[in-house]
């Protein structure tokens, strides 16, 4: 009775239900879906727990876009899904959820989540500390970020599920935040950077009201951890369209250690040429070297720091490992680049002068480093840019395709002056014998 009472005055809880749109009205069709994640899925039903296809895969396959992963969302706990497959581990402290291993492929599989009410579950700038507080499906969708990412499709039915209209965004080409701005951007401000890298990657427009308070919560940025930073950034470069990215990012104040790395038209162009062929090797499905990347934006400092040693009167190669070291430095903890990328990218700056260095065994030894073909490619995008010839290009590319004889014959080629005449060899001094010495004394 005192229930009944109860109910009747407190009002009800609305249920936000989504809209369901059956197969006839999209074109994801189950044979789309990998077979792995299918028979997660299938396990998951047999044990009594609903499983869906979540976020990326259902919007990217909307977009007629092939999807990197498939992600499972389910009304199961991590410690009910682990024991119903042979090899599966719960992973993460802040948000848990479970790794399916199928075979080499690595299904990851979340339990319906809701949003963290308390005070405890943010920091002083409203950023969320943990998010491990299970719910229904509609609370799940409506924590995620973006509407076109809280769209889940069951496999069994074809249908999907809609609670934010995620699917008239799709069609409206427009990225659009879940819930208030402001709020979801201070809970998380990597959310900022992730709108920048979808609103490129998929060629979407950025909704107004999610665009607005980019600006004005750009400082957030500074109190992510180091390696959350990396990691998007990362993303944001090797997205497959990380031109247009840097350009919004700068626009937007988001990392402001591009602002102090592009300074002036030279540095510019020289970070657009690589953002270019960056975008044009993803394109046709080749990898790229995130060495490779970040060296080339951190280059242009390297050269201003190289050129004012020099001219102080620092000689060639002591100046350019000085110069190297200065803007790891400044600019590696900026940008939170791994130690190990940083003596990749130390690697590939100090082997550019001998590029120049064609003469005797020198260009056979440096055939042999271990970065010279990124090394050399970074030669070729320093010709592209006219800092260094484009003959020494076309050189070193003929060298490296021919045989043993022939590259004998391209570096005596190198050795003669303009007259034709061989280069002289130095001849070292000889230091005299000790009988010698005597016989002179």
């Amino acid at each position: 009775m005192i229930r009944a009472l109860i109910a009747r005055i407190l009002p009800k809880k609305r249920v936000r239900k989504p809209r369901i749109y059956p197969a006839d009205q999209h074109k994801i069709r189950a044979e789309q879906i990998d077979p792995a994640a299918l028979s997660v899925i299938c396990r998951l039903h047999d044990a009594g727990f609903q499983a869906f296809i979540v976020g990326g895969a259902v919007r990217d396959l909307l977009l007629a876009r092939r999807p990197k992963d498939f992600d499972i969302a389910t009304n199961a706990t991590p410690e009910e899904v682990k024991p119903l497959f042979r090899r599966a581990f719960i992973i993460g402290r802040r948000f848990r959820l479970v790794h399916v291993h199928i075979g080499r492929e690595v299904i990851e599989v979340s339990t319906f989540r809701t949003a963290q009410t308390d005070e405890e579950a943010t920091d002083e700038h409203g950023r969320l500390l943990n998010d491990n507080v299970y719910g229904t499906q509609a609370e799940d969708a409506l924590r995620r970020d973006f509407t076109v990412n809280a769209l889940y499709y069951d496999p069994d039915s074809e249908e999907i599920w809609d609670y934010t209209g995620g699917v008239n965004d799709i069609h409206a080409r427009q990225l659009k935040l879940i819930g208030a701005p402001t709020v979801r951007y201070r809970e998380d401000p990597v959310r900022m950077l992730r709108a920048v890298r979808l609103s490129g990657k998929l060629d979407l427009t950025i909704a107004p009201t999610t665009e607005k308070p980019l600006t004005k919560l750009a400082g957030l940025m500074c109190h992510i951890p180091q390696a959350r930073i990396f990691e998007e950034t990362q993303k944001l470069l090797l997205s497959g369209s990380a031109q247009k990215n840097i350009v919004e990012v700068r626009r937007y104040r988001l990392l402001p250690a591009f602002d102090a790395l592009l300074t002036d038209e030279k540095s510019e162009r020289f970070a657009a040429l690589a953002l270019r062929h960056t975008d044009d090797r993803l394109r046709i499905g080749k990898t790229v070297s995130p060495a490779y990347l970040f060296g080339a934006l951190l280059w242009p400092a390297v050269t201003r720091e190289n050129e004012a040693l020099v001219a102080s009167g620092a000689k060639v190669m002591p100046a350019l490992t000085q110069a190297a070291e200065t803007v790891l430095e400044t600019y590696a903890h900026q940008l939170a680049i791994p130690r190990r990328l940083q003596g990749m990218m130390r690697e590939i700056w100090l082997l550019q002068p001998r590029f120049e260095q064609r003469f005797g065994q020198r260009p056979f030894r440096l055939l042999e480093q271990p970065r010279f073909r990124a090394a050399y490619d970074f030669m070729l995008m320093r010709g592209e840019n006219e800092e260094v010839p484009k003959e020494l290009g076309e050189w070193w590319t003929e060298f490296q395709s021919t045989d043993h004889e022939e590259r004998k014959k391209l570096v005596a080629a190198i050795e003669k002056n303009s007259k034709g005449v061989a280069r002289p060899r130095r001849r070292r001094k000889r230091t005299p014998r000790k009988n010698e010495e005597a016989a002179a004394s």
